[in-house]
């Protein structure tokens, strides 16, 4: 796997397998681009710094904060 971040963009790429790529979906705030058989290649999330800050948020509350 290899993962690269674009500043200037606010990127992050994450890059699962070297096989070709078919299509992609949008799941907003990410991009997944997939084979023909829908096997994830590549999955871009956009905004990314806002994306982790809020996924660092939800990784410190204890289970029963997530679940109220």
């Amino acid at each position: 796997m290899k993962i690269k971040y674009d500043r200037d963009a606010d990127v992050l790429t994450m890059e699962l397998s070297d096989k070709s790529i078919d299509h992609a979906e949008e799941a907003d705030p990410m991009i997944i681009h997939l084979t023909d058989d829908n096997k994830p290649v590549l999955i871009e999330i956009l905004d990314a710094s806002e994306f982790l800050a809020n996924l660092t948020k939800i990784s410190t509350k204890s289970p029963d904060e997530i679940c109220s």
